[in-house]
């Protein structure tokens, strides 16, 4: 990725890049089983398709050189405080998922989508596509709120290792 889309990425957010990316690449489709419960999954659902699956896509695997995978993501399935960092906060420079470096940003959410949202959003891509990771409740998303509040810059994948 040119070093001008990924300061375009920082600075605009993610969507509006991923509309160019989408007409020139074509998202792999993903096997895996359906979730348990879908009919209450839809609420999940429909927040992930409003805010990340412009970006992660609705199978959750990305645009390969973009933007990575949600599916069977070591950072998406590990500690359920580095995604809800990564989700308030905002993400900056490489990021190795699944042995592939992405390089780029991913804007911060804090100011747009609330607690509610965020567990919901994150519980949904957590137990999608074949990713078996424990829900993230309000009060984890609530608590990483109060001791990430003074934070003003999006992390690092170092700094989230840290996390762990």
């Amino acid at each position: 990725m040119s070093k001008l889309l990924v300061k375009f990425i920082a600075v605009t957010g993610c969507a509006a890049v991923a509309v160019a990316f989408i007409g020139r690449q074509q998202p792999v489709e993903a096997a895996g089983a359906p979730p348990v419960h879908a009919a209450a999954a839809l609420p999940m659902a429909n927040k992930y398709a409003e805010v990340c699956q412009v970006c992660h896509q609705a199978n959750g695997l990305g645009l390969e050189g973009a933007f990575p995978p949600l599916a069977g993501s070591e950072w998406l399935s590990g500690p359920a405080i580095v995604p809800i960092a990564i989700v308030l906060k905002g993400l900056q420079g490489e990021i190795v998922v699944k042995g592939k470096t992405y390089g780029g940003a991913m804007m911060a959410w804090e100011g747009t989508m609330s607690d509610d949202d965020v567990a919901a959003t994150l519980t949904y891509a957590r137990t999608q596509w074949g990713n078996r990771s424990a829900p993230v409740t309000v009060a984890l998303v609530r608590a990483a709120r109060t001791r990430f509040a003074k934070r003003t810059t999006p992390w690092t994948s170092a700094e989230l290792k840290a996390l762990k």
